[in-house]
């Protein structure tokens, strides 16, 4: 079996096509899109993409592809607890440049602000490849904020443990595929996301799409506006519904098409949990 990842090695993406699958061969991508394209021209057998930060929100670049280009859905999703440490290759050398993930930098950036005021701040694809050009370069004054396994990876010290902002910090993985893999991870519960696409003569759409839902005693666990890239101010909406009732969720999709709100599935899938202390083992 084989499972693209965000690469390289070291990422948290990395981290988590390890747990969903320690027996596959995992092959590293230089950007998200590569990574859900490989799926699509069967390089691959499942891919591994992150779809949204509790602190940073969404990552557009999975969501927006999937609506507007894939047709290919999410199995199973994880959530993995994100720590950020700050990574050179000596724990006395002077930073004068920075390098990450623009999430990752964001999720930094009031240590960043109080430590490094006068850094220079670089954005790199993944946080693997910000720690991997920082080792690759080793006399250089750089550093790079990345997970703990980024440092095991390219041999790396911690100058800085958890430099995140807030201590709850998780980021949500779907694995792309075509049947949900058996993974030896907690299960939390059943979830279905989808994107509904509003038709322009129909007052009160969004209020009446929710409704279908909501009169059925069908949780919601996110709503998000995207544009539809077609004119300013036409958006779709990303919806995260629980779907343990799977019979009350048909029923509310056969309202939706009643109304003539049309509607993409994106994946109905069960969410997984990496519990916490399996990342500070590592």
């Amino acid at each position: 079996m084989r499972v693209a990842f965000l690469g390289p090695k070291g990422s948290f993406s990395h981290h988590v096509a390890q747990e969903a699958f320690p027996q596959a061969d995992l092959v590293p991508y230089q950007n998200i899109t590569e990574v859900m394209k490989a799926y699509e021209g069967k390089e691959v057998d499942y891919s591994v993409v992150p779809v949204e930060n509790s602190i940073e929100g969404s990552v557009h670049e999975t969501l927006d592809y999937l609506f507007h280009q894939a047709e290919i859905q999410a199995v199973a999703e994880i959530v993995q607890p994100i720590k950020q440490q700050l990574l050179a290759t000596s724990l006395d050398k002077p930073i004068e440049k920075i390098f990450s993930h623009p999430q990752a930098l964001a999720q930094g950036k009031g240590y960043i602000r109080q430590h490094y005021p006068e850094a220079a701040i670089e954005i790199t694809a993944s946080t693997a490849y910000a720690a991997r050009f920082v080792a690759e370069h080793s006399d250089q004054p750089f550093a790079a904020i990345a997970p703990r396994t980024a440092a095991v990876e390219y041999g790396l010290q911690v100058v800085a443990q958890d430099i995140q902002e807030m201590e709850e910090n998780f980021t949500r993985f779907w694995i792309l595929g075509q049947t949900t893999p058996t993974l030896r991870l907690e299960k939390q519960e059943e979830k279905q996301s989808l994107a509904l696409t509003l038709p322009d003569n129909l007052p009160g759409a969004l209020y009446k799409a929710l409704s279908t839902f909501a009169w059925r005693g069908i949780d919601l666990t996110k709503i998000e506006s995207r544009p539809l890239k077609t004119a300013l101010g036409e958006y779709f909406f990303i919806i995260d519904i629980d779907n343990e009732r799977k019979e009350l969720v048909d029923f509310a999709y056969q309202e939706l098409a009643t109304l003539g709100i049309t509607f993409k599935i994106l994946g109905s899938y069960p969410v997984f949990l990496i519990q916490d202390y399996r990342l500070e083992q590592i």
